[in-house]
């Protein structure tokens, strides 16, 4: 696994340096590389949702494991975070879904 992200780190690097003159294409490799945080996870009261970009109008979708929405809100996207109550949700295994203009999350979290 090690050798694996060391590959994909050296190829990244390579192509970001053979990339420096078209921005867009920059943007995208960058993009890829940002991790998404769901936490805690079990959770009970509220779910945190660390790395988005920020948003306006993000659409929230929270689904169960037979894809039934339970939950589904549009959310102003501020400091690259959302924290979203889930209090109300029975115990189990839920799906969350983010949509922007820029990104489309997709994130399994258990709930106590």
């Amino acid at each position: 696994m090690k050798n694996v992200l060391l590959y994909f780190i050296f190829i990244t690097t390579i192509h970001v340096g053979f990339s420096q003159s078209n921005k867009h294409e920059i943007s995208v490799d960058i993009k890829n590389t940002i991790k998404i945080k769901v936490f805690p996870n079990p959770a009970t009261n509220v779910i945190n949702v660390l790395g988005l970009n920020n948003s306006p109008n993000a659409s929230i979708i929270i689904t169960d494991i037979y894809g039934t929405q339970v939950i589904s809100h549009q959310w102003v996207i501020n400091h690259n975070a959302l924290n979203i109550p889930i209090n109300k949700l029975e115990k189990g295994i839920y799906l969350i879904t983010i949509q922007t203009e820029h990104q489309n999350i997709h994130r399994k979290f258990f709930k106590e």
